[in-house]
């Protein structure tokens, strides 16, 4: 699986999460990508949270599967040694992901001269340009004012659009790649992090709904909105969450809660399609009133017994130590998991690609994130051809760090 695009070289200049995201997507797929820091580490190398010794758990999540570099980017050789192992020749290189300012010695122009097909991957705040993060694009995206259950705007702790624009940075790469392969050109692909945001606005139909029904969604608390969905509280103080959006899952709630029949009441009296999705969202406090009592007289552990193998759609709410002690999804049994070595922090159960492709054998993406700099040396000797003696006097002048 790691080898689906081991012939693509990809630099990264980046910090924080969508632009080491997209570049950890790529490398778990097999790529080489080479994240470019300053010496001592760019503004997120020490984000929380952090393990005993300091190390960052934050940057050595975001960093699986790379290679690092570290360079004094603050002075010009430096800067030019960076320029050189970005525009390195190689029908498959000369790639950039980056999410920090891209002017001056890492802009696209000056790149570009030094390698004409260069492809480079540039994430903004805004479609001006101007900076922006995802806590003040979310808020100002509808979202926390749906959220929760009116009065304050909530949160939600989630950095969702800065996930969906990794992935957007790169799905944008590839597509890039694909368009150079066909007429031998390169191109500067900017993403902006609101764009992000309001395409999942208007893709959702919620633009739409403004536009055609002058409607606003409202907060409604972990109510499923437009279908049924709601958590409930269980015996033992835990709580669940039950979905019944097809007619499907309805019936099997029914039948798995001994409640069928009661549930099915209340289509007459409220006037309402039972076996519509929208006739059990407007009743569903109705339906909600009828589930509330079997689900309180039920451990989590007894809504679990009864609901499995039944098609009941349902979740258990749990804490991040919750999900790991008790969800064996979560665990080595999962594919998706393995146990690695990381240098600095010892044994992790760590992710590799949610992308499956059985065909492949077993998958080997479950890489460790570099050492700062811990590629630095071997980068510049295999890709830029420099020799050691060179190297070392490189290390002594401070513009480099091994």
């Amino acid at each position: 699986m790691s080898s689906l695009l081991s012939d693509l070289r990809i630099v990264e200049v980046s910090a924080f999460v969508a632009a080491p995201l997209g570049g950890m997507t790529l490398a778990q797929l097999g790529a080489e990508v080479i994240r470019i820091d300053p010496i001592g580490g760019h503004i997120d190398y020490r984000r929380w949270p952090l393990a005993p010794n300091g190390t960052s758990l934050y940057w050595t999540a975001l960093n699986k599967a790379k290679r690092s570099v570290a360079l004094a980017l603050d002075k010009p050789e430096g800067r030019e040694i960076a320029q050189a192992i970005i525009t390195a020749s190689g029908e498959d290189a000369g790639f950039l992901l980056t999410n920090l300012p891209a002017s001056g010695w890492m802009g696209y122009e000056a790149l570009s001269a030094k390698r004409e097909d260069l492809i480079m991957l540039r994430l903004t705040g805004n479609p001006d340009g101007s900076a922006a993060v995802d806590y003040t694009v979310n808020c100002a995206g509808g979202f926390p004012m749906a959220t929760g259950r009116g009065g304050e705007p909530v949160n939600h702790v989630l950095p969702a659009w800065d996930v969906a624009a990794g992935l957007y940075l790169a799905t944008g790469l590839l597509a890039a790649e694909r368009h150079r392969r066909r007429t031998g050109r390169g191109q500067e692909v900017t993403v902006a992090l609101a764009d992000v945001m309001l395409a999942t606005v208007g893709n959702l139909g919620y633009l739409a709904d403004v536009r055609v029904n002058g409607a606003v969604r409202p907060p409604m608390g972990n109510d499923l909105y437009g279908a049924y969905g709601r958590d409930f509280a269980t015996a033992d103080g835990r709580r669940a969450m039950v979905v019944a959006i097809s007619n499907r899952q309805w019936k099997a709630l029914g039948k798995a809660t001994g409640l069928g029949d009661r549930l099915a009441m209340i289509g007459p009296l409220m006037g309402v399609d039972m076996d519509d999705e929208g006739g059990r969202f407007l009743a569903r406090d109705a339906i909600s009133a009828v589930l509330a009592p079997w689900f309180a007289a039920r451990t989590l552990a007894e809504v679990e017994g009864a609901f499995t193998g039944t098609g009941v759609l349902w979740g258990p709410y749990r804490d991040f130590g919750q999900l790991v002690a008790e969800d064996a999804r979560c665990s080595i049994a999962n594919p998706l998991f393995r146990e690695i070595d990381q240098p600095g922090v010892g044994s992790l159960l760590v992710p590799g690609s949610p992308l499956g492709f059985p065909g492949l054998g077993e998958r080997t993406d479950h890489r460790p994130a570099p050492r700062l700099g811990q590629d630095t040396e071997a980068v510049l000797a295999d890709l830029l051809g420099l020799p050691s003696a060179e190297i070392g006097r490189l290390h002594d002048a401070g513009i480099t760090m091994a």
